[in-house]
């Protein structure tokens, strides 16, 4: 794993509308919804270089993350490829995230997925609108891949290295260690372009939503 860098601007002329730290190898980062021990989740998502998402940052749960990757609540996977991401399509995707108030999301509840401990991120819906609005514009943009029919509740992934078959146990210890840190708040006032490279995933863009301070 790197360490966190800076982001360079693009070589192709798109410049970030601030500059903002590398991801830190994101690589299994959505492979959490997977089961563990599946096939799919053995096989690996199918992302190839230039492939993008959008993502919420939440640092305060970072220290409750046991998986491999930052806490983050995943707004859409997968977006467009990066190669049509051009100046258009960035002024329209700032516009259409500048259509929408910052929100505050609270985290006090632990849920489960096969193999995933998760917090519930409350309320859902200015996640899920942020979502519509984007598959709206960019249908092709099916969440997940479609492999979760119509895609997943917004959710912070904890740990998500246990299979189905004796995640009680190891779970059931983990939420008491954690649940004396809840409840967590996480004012959201903007959204993360990110892209996979061939290696880790990196930011390319920081989006604003209306009423960021």
């Amino acid at each position: 794993m790197r360490s966190p860098g800076f982001a360079r601007p693009s070589a192709r002329g798109l410049h970030d509308r601030r500059r903002v730290p590398l991801v830190r190898s994101w690589h299994v980062m959505y492979a959490e919804a997977e089961p563990a021990g599946s096939e799919d989740a053995a096989a690996g998502w199918p992302d190839v270089p230039g492939d993008t998402a959008f993502t919420i940052r939440v640092p305060a749960a970072d220290p409750l993350v046991r998986a491999p990757f930052p806490a983050h609540v995943t707004v859409l996977y997968p977006f467009v490829h990066e190669s049509r991401i051009n100046a258009a399509v960035d002024r329209e995707l700032a516009a259409l995230f500048a259509g929408h108030d910052a929100f505050t999301l609270t985290f006090d509840t632990f849920k489960r997925y096969p193999g995933v401990l998760y917090l519930d991120p409350w309320p859902h819906q200015p996640v899920t609108a942020l979502a519509k609005a984007l598959t709206r514009r960019w249908p092709e943009a099916v969440p997940y891949r479609g492999i979760f029919g119509a895609g997943l509740a917004p959710h912070l992934t904890i740990a998500n290295d246990q299979p189905p078959a004796t995640q009680d146990a190891a779970y059931d210890a983990l939420q008491a260690e954690l649940a004396p840190r809840l409840p967590l708040s996480c004012r959201v006032s903007s959204v993360h372009l990110i892209v996979w490279d061939g290696t880790r995933w990196q930011d390319r863009t920081v989006y604003r939503l209306a009423g960021h301070r």
